[in-house]
């Protein structure tokens, strides 16, 4: 899937007897502490493990990818970071694989340093594609009905490689109400508008029209990302 814009030794030698040497060896394995073993006084420090959902303590640094930022859905502040947003008001697209097959689960939305998130979390087979974009007024495919969303401005989430609907028994797609947000300063409404012709439709209201915003894919689970920057200050 590819988007269209441009996100010891060191040989010790000894002359010494061969039996002397044996004893040596045989005395350090006998009384020698096990570098970061059991009983070795040392406790190595464990891996890191990826941010994402339930970070209790959720960490970035400058040099943070969008990737890494917590998928948070508090409104608490998050760690500060030097990082500028990346992200312009440009359509964002990305191609399906060839297998996709997935259902939109959940929608969520999070408050963070600088921007809001947008979450759609997705099950099925595949990885999913999208295109991103600012329209003048939201409104139904087919139909053309508008659509109400709250925002001075409109930004239209279309994913790509979702299942027919029924295709997936076992998968319960999202319901569907609108999520008006607490605490956000760029993302005022999330409307959901199920699947039409191999596609599923969302519209975000924003504070202001051509915010600057970005987009990407997550694995395990599957999720696809839609961050909005807050208004610049007056």
């Amino acid at each position: 899937m590819t988007s269209t814009r441009t996100t010891a030794g060191r040989r010790v030698a000894g002359a010494a007897a061969a039996g002397l040497l044996a004893l040596a060896l045989a005395g350090c394995a006998d009384n020698g502490p096990e570098i970061d073993g059991p009983g070795s006084g040392q406790t190595p420090s464990p891996a890191p493990s990826p941010a994402d959902e339930g970070s209790a303590s959720p960490e970035t640094s400058p040099a943070a990818s969008p990737s890494d930022v917590p998928l948070d859905d508090t409104t608490g502040d998050e760690p500060a970071t030097d990082e500028p947003f990346l992200g312009d008001p440009t359509p964002d697209t990305a191609d399906p694989s060839a297998d996709a097959a997935l259902v939109v689960t959940d929608v969520r939305v999070g408050r963070h340093s600088g921007f809001d998130r947008v979450v759609f979390d997705l099950e099925g087979e595949g990885a999913p594609g999208w295109r991103v974009e600012y329209v003048d007024a939201a409104a139904d495919d087919g139909s053309g009905d508008p659509v109400r969303v709250d925002g001075d401005g409109v930004l239209q989430v279309r994913l790509s490689g979702m299942a027919t609907p029924g295709a997936e028994p076992d998968i319960t797609e999202y319901a569907g109400d609108p999520i008006e947000p607490d605490g956000t300063e760029s993302v005022e409404e999330v409307v959901y508008r199920f699947w039409f012709e191999g596609y599923t439709t969302a519209f975000v209201g924003v504070d202001e029209p051509g915010l600057p915003f970005r987009v990407f894919a997550l694995d395990d689970p599957a999720r696809v990302v839609v961050d909005v920057q807050d208004p610049a200050d007056d």
